[in-house]
């Protein structure tokens, strides 16, 4: 296996997606910390590799089995898959079995990090359903990206990622936890709205069915736009309602949160159908995803030091 090779299939697994379950594993973390929990920085590294290993199962399955889709779209910075197996199909073999490994690796590790760290047995029964949206997002016979189930699965993973951080450090989930997961479920919809738009034609020759495919980009837009109001909305209703300490200002975090909203009005305002235009407005709307979830990140971080 030369170099090339070796390169190719290390962008099959889109690592940048990675850096953003990472952030989302630690918004879950970091507020398990605020919440009481204890750090440990080996329970915090061995947890986030079981999600590492599931998001990694999932890159690749899904370049694998979405390999005849992606055959008629184009690949952007955050849309359309890598690209990689549409041009060289040989490495299909390679994105199948680094999937299943994967997938098999975090639900091994998270039977280990059960007994060595002693938290409830039901954290393994989230790491089945983690792997369980992954793997099936794409795979037969559920597909649900095929099946007008893309969005709800990646809607839930707003919830897992984060719900895996918390429970590695808290133990179990509570209702703490139930009640902070809200927003960021609503921008996981902004999230797969903003990813399907540049894929709309691509998507229906493959024969996926998505709010976009049956609805069209103007529908996707509006969508981002809506995520991104509930957002900020759901983060000030959390601000007003007291059950968090006083130290944990929501109210900070709301008004972080007019960044995405602000970036969800103006690609509403500009929506476009041409695919180039309406792409560069949702790459915005992505970027600006990351800024927000690493800045509530540095805060928690400055509340814990």
């Amino acid at each position: 296996m030369n170099a090339d090779k070796i390169i190719k299939i290390i962008k099959l697994g889109r690592l940048h997606f990675v850096f953003g379950g990472f952030l989302f594993f630690c918004l879950g973390a970091l507020f398990a910390l605020l919440m009481g929990a204890n750090f440990n920085l080996g329970q915090f590294i061995f947890g986030y590799f079981v999600l590492f290993a599931a998001h990694i199962s999932l890159n690749y399955s899904n370049d694998y089995y979405d390999l005849e889709s992606d055959k008629y779209g184009k690949p952007t910075q955050f849309a359309g898959g890598s690209g990689i197996l549409v041009n060289n199909p040989e490495l299909k073999v390679y994105a199948k079995w680094i999937g299943i490994n994967a997938l098999f690796t975090s639900l091994i590790l998270s039977i280990i990090f059960i007994y060595v760290y002693s938290v409830s047995a039901y954290f393994f029964l989230l790491i089945i359903f983690a792997n369980f949206l992954a793997w099936f997002y794409t795979a037969p016979p559920i597909r649900m990206s095929y099946n007008g189930f893309g969005e709800v699965a990646t809607i839930l993973s707003g919830f897992v990622m984060p719900a895996i951080g918390y429970f590695a450090l808290m133990g179990n989930l509570d209702i703490y936890f139930f009640i902070f997961s809200i927003p960021i479920m609503l921008y996981q919809m902004l999230f797969i709205n903003a990813v399907e738009i540049p894929d709309l034609e691509g998507d229906i020759n493959g024969g996926k069915k998505s709010w976009i495919t049956s609805y069209g980009r103007a529908f996707g837009f509006k969508m981002i736009l809506i995520s991104g109001v509930l957002g900020t909305l759901s983060f000030f209703i959390i601000s007003i309602i007291s059950v968090y300490p006083e130290s944990l200002n929501f109210k900070l975090i709301s008004l972080a949160s007019i960044i995405p909203l602000s970036f969800a009005i103006w690609s509403y305002l500009k929506k476009s159908e041409d695919r180039t235009y309406a792409t560069n407005l949702i790459n915005k709307n992505l970027i600006s995803l990351f800024i927000f979830a690493i800045i509530v990140n540095s805060y928690f971080i400055y509340l814990i030091l």
